[in-house]
């Protein structure tokens, strides 16, 4: 029986080098795809053939016995692999100084944070050896990106637990950084600790601020353990390596890089549960008509009755749809703020340039802090029976 079972194995795993191999010879043809529209100026995303070529396949999936629905799964991940992947090619294309040889980026932690997951998913596709500089702070990442010691610097601005990261924000105000990029990570919170170790072995949890937040629910449930805040989650897997009376929260993949063990799952408040991040760097970015873009702005408006109101308006009348809308306060001067938007728009269309111009008479002043290009992709809707 061994040897059967064993013979049943060797077979899936011919099957499953195969696909990886056309795999990799579907990507080399997206690529020669978008040599083709950048070309003759076609828009990189299709949603009307990415409709009907997930129809055909998940009827022809059907033919050959497969659910549906697992499919549509699939080849959704295929589909949206290979609009990124065309995406930031085309990005390459019109900013070649963009990406060296090597690029070095600044970002939260060091290994097993999620901010280094996030910066090997942003940069998996783009081209130059990647060299990691983990950052002990938001502003230590900023300083590293001004001074030229990173060519980019990654930082999270929002979660969907526990909302905008106002240390960010605050941060962007006086950064003298541009936005180049954008990216969703999924996060998945687990309390790790050492082998062996159970729940009611621990004394302290420990964690960066953000994960304790997007975790509050499943934390008050804990009796007479102690939070001990950390700088970074890959702070805190060293801290539960320290001391078997000890936790923290991270995922599971950086538990078993750091040799720890899961002792319990699924933590964040919400099921799904992602963070967003931005990638920043010293020079503005040239950023295509043929891709999804966004443009980030700090405005202040005026200190009178209904002058966001007219801002907005602005935008509105312009058909500018705004994505975002955050207001923070400004240092120092006490009940002023200011309001961070982004668009879903590019810096270079004319109608933007025009809402910039009339916003300059309703505002205090304007910043631009990037147009980039946008990773948010939604999936085209497939009806299933």
């Amino acid at each position: 029986m061994a040897n059967a079972l064993d013979s049943l194995r060797k077979d899936i795993n011919e099957i499953d080098s195969e696909l990886l191999i056309l795999l990799a010879k579907r990507r080399r043809i997206s690529h020669s795809v978008v040599e083709y529209k950048i070309s003759n100026n076609k828009p990189i995303r299709d949603e009307a053939r990415e409709q009907a070529l997930l129809e055909k396949l998940i009827s022809y999936g059907k033919s050959l016995g497969l659910d549906g629905f697992y499919v549509n799964k699939v080849f959704q991940t295929i589909v949206e692999d290979s609009v990124l992947h065309q995406q930031a090619m085309l990005q390459q294309n019109l900013n070649p100084e963009l990406h060296g040889e090597t690029n070095r980026i600044a970002y939260l932690g060091g290994q097993g944070s999620y901010s280094q997951l996030a910066c090997h998913k942003y940069f998996s596709r783009r081209p130059g050896k990647l060299v990691e500089l983990g950052c002990t702070s938001f502003i230590e990442i900023t300083n590293k990106v001004e001074t030229g010691q990173a060519d980019f610097g990654l930082l999270p601005i929002e979660n969907t637990c526990s909302g905008s990261i106002n240390e960010v924000y605050d941060l962007l105000q006086h950064a003298q950084v541009s936005i180049v990029g954008e990216l969703t990570q999924a996060v998945e919170h687990c309390l790790v600790a050492q082998p062996g170790v159970s729940l009611s072995d621990i004394k302290t949890v420990h964690g960066h601020p953000q994960p304790f937040a997007q975790c509050s629910q499943y934390i008050s449930g804990l009796n007479e353990v102690q939070l001990g805040y950390c700088d970074s989650t890959s702070s805190a897997l060293k801290a539960a390596l320290a001391d078997d009376t000890s936790a923290a929260i991270a995922s599971e993949h950086a538990a078993k890089k750091a040799g720890l063990s899961v002792i319990e799952a699924n933590l964040a408040n919400q099921s799904n549960n992602h963070s967003r991040f931005i990638v920043v760097a010293r020079k503005a970015v040239q950023v295509s008509k043929q891709i999804p873009t966004k443009t980030t702005l700090i405005m202040a408006t005026k200190q009178s009755p209904g002058a966001l109101a007219d801002a907005l308006m602005i935008f509105k009348e312009n058909a500018i749809n705004l994505v975002k809308l955050e207001s923070r306060p400004v240092p120092g001067n006490p009940w002023e703020e200011v309001f961070y938007v982004d668009l879903e728009a590019n810096i270079d269309d004319v109608k933007v340039k025009r809402t910039l111009e009339a916003l300059k008479e309703v505002t205090e002043y304007i910043r631009l802090l990037g147009c980039y290009q946008s990773e948010t992709l939604t999936a085209v809707s497939v009806q299933q029976d």
